[in-house]
């Protein structure tokens, strides 16, 4: 029974060193802010951020490079009559607008990061890939538009190792949009009164500042 016992668990350690491909697997997620600049928040507003959270799905080839797969999910709010600009007061618009995202992005290590039993490991890095966004407002869309689109997202962030196999992952990032709809304003339209047209040449952007903890897959030394 010991000798079966003992062979099972090199069988068991063989399978988990190929399903981990040492160290460079991590799986995690987190939760976060997201806010949202275009013409009712012509600038970045704290006062103005909404609830988000990610999972994420990474993979370290080497010690300064990752690429990640994740999905973000939750809403963006602005609110004209917070905004001091007179056009924004006359206008008196608002809007709340849920945000769903899928993207495949790489990471830059600055440091050579990854894991040591001898010290606990940091490294600020800088990130950048390509996604797919669906969204969709709150209010009654004002005319007819695509509710989804292509978003590029990049930024910069900080790895630092907590314990053994666990990761605090700290992150600034914005998305880059192809769409004016995000606020539910947007396009040259003609129905539209005066008052709530826009600057239908500027697109719309959202940012996600997170908070996430990350697991990687260690390596298990079999005898």
């Amino acid at each position: 029974m010991m000798k079966f016992t003992k062979k099972l668990f090199f069988i068991f350690c063989i399978l988990l060193n190929i399903t981990a491909l040492s160290q460079k697997i991590e799986i995690g997620g987190g939760l976060g802010a997201m806010n949202y600049k275009g013409d009712i928040s012509p600038d970045l507003y704290p006062s103005f951020a909404q609830l988000g959270g990610h999972i994420l799905f990474r993979y370290n080839p080497k010690r300064e490079l990752s690429f990640r797969l994740g999905a973000n999910l939750g809403s963006i709010y602005a609110n004209d009559k917070d905004i001091s600009d007179p056009f924004n007061q006359l206008r008196g618009q608002s809007f709340k607008t849920s945000i769903r995202e899928v993207s495949l992005i790489a990471e830059y290590n600055f440091f050579n990061y990854q894991y040591s039993r001898m010290k606990k490991d940091w490294s600020p890095y800088v990130f950048g890939g390509l996604g797919f966004m669906g969204f969709s407002p709150r209010n009654t869309p004002v005319s007819d538009y695509k509710q989804a689109g292509i978003v590029i997202p990049f930024g910069v962030g900080i790895k630092y190792n907590l314990s053994g196999p666990w990761d605090l992952n700290f992150e600034f990032g914005t998305r880059i949009t192809f769409t004016d709809y995000l606020d539910n304003l947007g396009g040259d339209n003609p129905a539209l009164p005066r008052n709530v047209q826009n600057d239908y040449s500027l697109g719309d952007m959202y940012y996600y500042t997170s908070l996430g903890i990350t697991y990687k897959f260690i390596r298990i030394i079999c005898p």
